[in-house]
């Protein structure tokens, strides 16, 4: 299997930047090649970046022979992150979350251990495995400290042959006792773009950003302005994030000097179109004037 990479090539080392999921098909055309089939997707993927965020384990607990097949599709040197599924993080049947239940034992000890199980599948191309929390305030829990009292439990019960990071959305709740907590288990906080959350070169007197060795950061923007914009069809950029991918791409070059690995996932909601997004923030960390958007790719590249 090819692996070209050039839209990542030159970051420091061990720096591994990708979009959030693989499988949306309005990228047939703009990133993936005309006539490419959703079961063509990944390869071609792990082609192009080296590095993926598996939202689908969000949504439900996946089967070891999906995540073999995963592995399957892709190179040795690839690395996949996954989230931690939602009946552990969330626990909720709508919206609101259920936080009597969220990282509860006797709620969410089977899922852990089928996550945990079906990753094993992805052997060295196992990237972080994200514990992404919604929104957790007041009618949740009463304060950070009944939380960091669940998380710390939890993440004390986890193996240690994964790595781990913990998104948390609750701005308040960014301040030493939670790093604490995550240093404590070796465990990286993610550092996350998001509209009502600051960005993370605003934290760096408040907490330490680098919380374990290696750094995880997402990418996500503000979903109804750019569905708004976009029509939800995410083919292209419609949405100008330069100012702030700047920042992201200082706040990377120097975080990636303290660790041996550092991960970066864009979702589409960013700014319309994940891969065209890694690629501007590729060309900046670099020091680069990011290239024009590029077109298709021909048929003929696909590596399959």
């Amino acid at each position: 299997m090819p692996v070209a990479r050039d839209a990542t090539r030159g970051l420091p080392a061990g720096m591994r930047l990708g979009t959030s999921s693989w499988s949306e098909k309005s990228w047939v055309g703009a990133f993936y090649p005309a006539g490419a089939q959703p079961a063509d997707f990944l390869a071609y993927y792990a082609s192009q970046f080296p590095a993926v965020e598996a939202d689908v384990t969000y949504y439900r607990v996946p089967s070891p022979s999906m995540v073999r097949g995963w592995a399957e599709r892709t190179p040795p040197d690839f690395r996949m992150a996954a989230k931690f599924p939602r009946s552990i993080v969330h626990c909720g049947d709508g919206p609101r979350p259920d936080a009597t239940r969220i990282l509860q034992p006797a709620h969410t000890g089977r899922d852990t251990d089928s996550f945990l199980r079906a990753m094993a599948e992805l052997g060295g191309r196992c990237g972080p495995l994200v514990l992404q929390f919604p929104y957790l305030g007041r009618e949740a829990f009463e304060g950070l400290a009944p939380f960091l009292e669940r998380l710390d439990a939890y993440l004390g019960r986890l193996p240690g042959d994964f790595r781990y990071a913990v998104e948390v959305r609750n701005k308040a709740w960014l301040v030493p006792a939670l790093t604490d907590v995550l240093r404590a288990h070796r465990t990286a906080l993610v550092l996350v773009d998001l509209l009502y959350m600051p960005h993370p070169d605003e934290l760096t007197e408040r907490i330490p950003l680098v919380t374990t060795d290696f750094v995880y950061a997402r990418l996500i923007g503000d979903r109804k302005r750019v569905d708004r914009l976009s029509g939800k069809r995410f083919d292209a950029i419609v949405l100008d994030q330069r100012p702030r991918l700047e920042r992201w791409a200082r706040v990377l070059r120097d975080v990636a000097a303290d660790v041996p690995e550092t991960y970066a996932f864009a979702n589409n909601h960013y700014a319309g179109h994940g891969p065209a997004t890694v690629r501007e923030l590729a060309a900046l960390v670099r020091g680069e004037e990011p290239p024009a958007h590029a077109g298709p790719p021909a048929q003929s590249e696909l590596p399959f």
